[in-house]
């Protein structure tokens, strides 16, 4: 073993049995993650809003399918909706 940590990518995880990388994909990319962040700010702030009637969200679920929405809007890579 060596004496130096070695902190993993975000997109590796390491076994804690054999010690070795293993390698996943990570299911929300870089983008929606800060999309979803961004919805969680303003919602909190009370800025957020739902879509054609503009009425304030409150929803900790709502604020996360709208900033899920915006990333597919933009591309970003996300599981399918179910």
């Amino acid at each position: 073993m060596t004496d130096f940590l070695f902190l993993p990518l975000d997109s590796q995880r390491v076994s804690l049995f054999s010690g070795r990388f293993v390698k996943y994909m990570t299911k929300y990319s870089k983008k929606s993650q800060q999309k979803v962040k961004k919805a969680m700010h303003e919602m909190h702030k009370g800025e957020l809003e739902s879509g054609k009637s503009h009425e304030k969200v409150t929803s900790r679920k709502q604020a996360i399918a709208i900033g899920l929405s915006e990333a597919r809007k933009e591309g970003a890579r996300l599981p399918n909706k179910q």
